[in-house]
């Protein structure tokens, strides 16, 4: 596992085939603020929480001029699938190798029942518009998480 961003770090750029079909960089947002979270699997309870609450909580990020896009180790068809079932308006991005997700230190050691095993990291971490890491956050819960972001970034809800 890499070291944890830190605010003021270069963002890792990236390139990842998306749900749609295509492909989404970092690059595509230069200029935005956008906001990159890492979720460990879609279409299970808690991912599906959590992108839901980005989902509704959508006009209130961009309004404040935030972009958001979804990345796992799932891969294209089943992001797809988790998209259309979920009605979600984002890129999800697949990350089968989990290369991306270490670069932003959001592969790595997790614990679970007395198993220890290497995955993805619950992490959320927000570019500004150059390119830089604004906000890394780790292990962060799928309920709530949303809206603490939303708090720490001084948005209000509409």
């Amino acid at each position: 596992m890499s070291d944890r961003l830190v605010p003021g770090d270069t963002a890792p750029n990236f390139t990842l085939p998306n749900a749609a079909g295509g492909s989404t960089s970092l690059k595509d947002f230069a200029g935005n603020k956008v906001v990159v979270y890492f979720y460990p699997a879609a279409s299970t309870p808690a991912c599906t929480q959590q992108a839901c609450d980005f989902r509704d909580n959508l006009a209130s990020l961009k309004s404040a001029g935030y972009q958001v896009v979804g990345i796992s180790p799932d891969p294209v068809a089943k992001l797809a699938r988790f998209a259309a079932a979920q009605d979600l308006p984002f890129p999800l991005l697949a990350d089968e190798d989990h290369a991306v997700a270490e670069a932003y230190a959001a592969w790595g050691e997790k614990k679970n029942y007395g198993r220890t095993y290497q995955g993805l990291i619950r992490s959320t971490i927000v570019v500004d518009g150059a390119g830089k890491v604004a906000v890394a956050q780790y292990n962060v819960r799928a309920t709530g998480h949303v809206a603490k972001l939303r708090r720490d970034l001084g948005i209000d809800k509409p």
